[in-house]
């Protein structure tokens, strides 16, 4: 092995790399992004609140009680609901993931249970099953405050319980919650990656520039290369939910909203890929910059994890994020059939495409400059 063969060319690929700003900018920034992204996440996972809506039927001392120590855990953001329509309804209209209702006859049955103490009333916790992080850490402070409550009450017998109830009619678990996200990730990847390989692989190669002796115009090309990337996302989208059954039994709905939600979403990100494309000439340049906006918007944006259980800056991040959108437009049109809410976020996902996809046909240019 010649040494001085090997570090000639180390030298040459660092002056290379040296020489191209875009290169260098976004290989120092990509991963200081990522570290203080994510760790923005993770480090305050453990600090962040769950939302818990509380519909109090008895609305006694003892039932205020019973609130304001939940509240005091300081792990709950308590949300009081207030209806007279069916809870379910409201559960339903308002998209709610976790609620206890208190009965009315709550202080009453605790207040009897000196006399008798087989008199039992309980408590009912409807929750989401596909957010499982989410529902374990209410459970566990749900059941706390409870365990203390019944040990002060009867020193630990049982008097006041709790009934769970899925908010989700069908029986969905986690892999529900997790397929519709990774579509969603999945259509974003190849429609970015796709159109910046449209833009700068293709100019690299000349080929944008010999289509100016083509008949074919501009707008008739890229608009066969967007219903090519359509093309592959129902072919991503078939392949993800075909496994998803087979090999875990998934119950998933489709419906005219997801076939919206999937086109918009196509358009939507192969804007975004044209506008990279444009602003950024080197092909090794333009993936790096394709990642740092895809990738932390993979783990931003709930694909993985519930949003709800982020810090609150995060949260406000992610509801800036497009693939927010269109991650809650996917399941609320695929696994919880709330076709309002589903409306709502195709109707969000609808104008960032609009908005990203026209930018991006204007802004692709194929003369060189």
């Amino acid at each position: 092995m010649n040494l001085k063969i090997v570090g000639l060319d180390f030298i040459y690929s660092v002056r290379s790399w040296a020489r191209s700003r875009g290169t260098v900018f976004w290989s120092l920034l990509f991963p200081v992004m990522l570290i203080l992204l994510f760790g923005a996440i993770f480090s305050g996972m453990g600090d962040g609140k769950y939302t818990l809506y509380v519909q109090d039927l008895d609305d006694t001392d003892m039932s205020h009680g019973f609130v304001d120590v939940l509240n005091k855990t300081g792990i709950l953001n308590i949300k009081n609901v207030t209806t007279d329509e069916e809870i379910t309804d409201y559960i339903k209209e308002n998209n709610v993931k976790n609620l206890i209702v208190i009965p009315q006859t709550y202080k009453n049955t605790i207040m009897s249970s000196y006399a008798d103490p087989s008199i039992t009333v309980n408590l009912t916790y409807y929750f989401d099953p596909t957010e499982q992080q989410t529902n374990q850490v209410l459970r566990s402070v749900i059941s706390s405050v409870l365990q203390g409550l019944n040990m002060q009450i009867s020193q630990g017998r049982t008097i006041v319980g709790l009934r769970e109830e899925s908010t989700v009619t069908e029986d969905f678990g986690f892999i529900d919650f997790f397929i519709p996200g990774m579509i969603g990730f999945t259509i974003m990847q190849q429609s970015i990656y796709g159109s910046i390989e449209r833009n700068t692989k293709f100019r690299k190669d000349g080929i944008l520039r010999k289509l100016l002796t083509t008949p074919i115009t501009r707008s008739e090309w890229i608009l066969a290369k967007m219903l090519f990337m359509l093309f592959l996302a129902f072919i991503s989208t078939s392949v993800a939910i075909g496994v998803g059954v087979l090999a875990f039994g998934i119950k998933v709905n489709i419906n005219l909203l997801t076939i919206v939600i999937i086109i918009a979403t196509s358009f939507l990100f192969s804007g975004i890929g044209m506008i990279i494309g444009r602003f950024v000439k080197e092909e090794e340049t333009a993936d790096m910059a394709a990642g740092a906006i895809s990738f932390p918007m993979m783990f931003l944006a709930g694909t993985f994890f519930a949003v709800d259980a982020m810090p609150s800056i995060i949260q406000v991040i992610a509801h800036a994020l497009p693939l927010f959108y269109v991650n809650e437009g996917l399941r609320n049109a695929m696994i919880y059939m709330n076709q309002t809410e589903a409306l709502i976020n195709a109707g969000i996902v609808l104008i960032f495409a609009t908005i990203f996809f026209i930018a991006g046909v204007l802004l692709t240019k194929w003369k060189e400059e």
